[in-house]
């Protein structure tokens, strides 16, 4: 079983809320009180949806709640860090003979 790389949580949020909502970047960062740098970062994958910035979006949108949004950045950093395990230099305990 392959599992796939989970979306940034950045482009769920452009994909799914933003652009249908046909709004624009500034106007997202005004209402979540962040700068549009901020926001962009987030939306184009280069920064990660922090707890602040997840509460910020439940206050905005309602839904999807502040933990889910977390979820779903926790879910791509985990990702992405397993694509680079061997990096972490660490093996496993062997098994002791009795």
């Amino acid at each position: 079983m392959t599992i796939h790389n989970p979306a940034h949580p950045g482009e769920i949020l452009k994909e799914l809320v933003i652009e249908p909502l046909q709004l624009t970047i500034t106007d997202v960062a005004a209402h979540l009180d962040v700068s549009r740098k901020t926001l962009s970062k987030v939306l184009n994958c280069r920064a990660s949806i922090s707890p602040e910035m997840a509460l910020r979006l439940e206050l905005v949108f309602g839904k999807p709640s502040a933990d889910h949004w977390l979820k779903l950045q926790n879910a791509h950093d985990l990702w992405m860090t397993r694509q680079n395990k061997s990096a972490l230099n660490v093996e496993p305990y062997k098994a002791l003979v009795a």
